[in-house]
């Protein structure tokens, strides 16, 4: 996705447990528990995702596909071949359709992968990963989200 070449490191669990208990300046002793999947983790009634560079890459990507529907009308006429005229067409059409306007918004952008880095660059990847405060944390090489 991005211009470098994706190196996939293998973290395991305790190394993210440790990551965050040391961000979040609490023992790895306390309440952490592991979330929904192997990368999210529950700290009292916090989430929060503790990714790798390139596991936040491929995370932010699916959530962007999944999320079409909500993106501004214009960004994506911006990002795809219709005129600008269209944009009431397609505000119309998010609205009417919210999440079933994926399918239909993924085949109108003219490139998907430059879409999601634009949006990225234009957003930042935590405006998309952190539901909390749309921030992203970068702590020591892992990237951390809180999710709620």
């Amino acid at each position: 996705m991005r211009d470098r070449k994706t190196i996939w490191v293998e973290i395991t669990e305790i190394e993210r447990i440790q990551t965050l208990a040391d961000y979040l300046c609490i023992d790895i002793g306390d309440d952490i528990e592991v979330g929904w999947d192997d990368n999210e983790f529950d700290v009292g009634k916090q989430s929060y995702k503790v990714l790798t560079d390139a596991e936040a890459d491929e995370e932010v990507k699916d959530y962007i596909r999944e999320s079409l529907w909500a993106f501004n009308a214009s960004w994506i006429i911006e990002h795809s071949s219709l005129p600008y005229e269209a944009e009431e067409m397609v505000k119309s059409f998010q609205e009417e359709k919210c999440e079933g306007a994926n399918e239909t918004i993924f085949a109108m952008l003219d490139d998907f992968d430059d879409f999601v880095e634009k949006s990225i660059s234009a957003d930042g990847r935590g405006h998309f990963m952190s539901n909390w405060d749309g921030n992203e944390n970068k702590f020591n090489g892992l990237f951390i989200y809180r999710t709620n």
